[in-house]
């Protein structure tokens, strides 16, 4: 089971969630502001983070913008707000999931164990992606371009991975939302901005691609460049 960082000011809400959880055999720590949940998450560490919007010491939009600065771990946003603005704007700053209060315990359940999962698979058993001088580690999480290593944010580094796993094909935008994003919705913004940032480390741009390849109207793709190739 996993180690689980309930971060919620609610004495009544966080003690319902830390007697589910552990009835479900999850070890459980629990703390009540952004502040102390940046400090276990950098000091003591967990598999998965429960995070509600409304700390009293920090928004915790800027909470979890501030956890995806110290580490990967997955993070479900327990939230009262239910605009659709407002979730793509968290699931945009780093979140992989949300639950919109009041949720079941079953429903929590559901939901973690299926970000677990994705997590758990995100490694890829130790595939190495290799498109031209990109090379990707999955199991790592570590990202080459001839000889340099990529600095990438998580997102960016999900995005270039599925695209280097289907060299040479158009993905539709739809599916990157799906599988990239794990959301059957959002903005073609989100994710022209991932591609922008992905793009400027690269070395490349949208006016002049090597690698990424935006095919107006359909979606992207990523190519081995020409000058590659030709030095094979």
């Amino acid at each position: 089971m996993a180690t689980v960082l309930v971060v919620e000011d609610d004495p009544f809400v966080r003690s319902a969630l830390i007697r589910h959880l552990s009835d479900a055999g999850h070890a459980v720590r629990s703390v009540g502001t952004a502040l102390e949940a940046l400090r276990e998450v950098a000091q003591v560490g967990c598999d998965l983070v429960i995070l509600d919007l409304g700390l009293p010491d920090l928004d915790g939009g800027e909470a979890l913008k501030m956890i995806r600065g110290l580490t990967d771990t997955p993070v479900i946003i327990s939230t009262a707000r239910d605009e659709e603005t407002e979730i793509i704007r968290l699931l945009n700053d780093g979140a992989d999931d949300y639950l919109v209060k009041p949720f079941s315990a079953e429903h929590l359940t559901a939901r973690m164990a299926a970000v677990l999962r994705r997590a758990g698979s995100s490694g890829g058993g130790g595939k190495i992606l290799q498109a031209g001088g990109l090379r990707i580690d999955l199991q790592r999480r570590e990202a080459v371009l001839d000889g340099r290593e990529l600095d990438l944010t998580r997102r960016e580094f999900d995005l270039l991975a599925y695209l280097a796993g289907r060299v040479g094909v158009v993905v539709p935008r739809r599916e990157l939302l799906a599988e990239v994003w794990r959301q059957p919705y959002g903005t073609d913004q989100t994710i022209d901005v991932h591609l922008s940032w992905l793009r400027r480390k690269l070395g490349e741009t949208a006016s002049r691609p090597r690698y990424l390849h935006t095919v107006r109207g359909v979606g992207v793709r990523l190519d081995v460049p020409a000058d590659v190739v030709d030095q094979r």
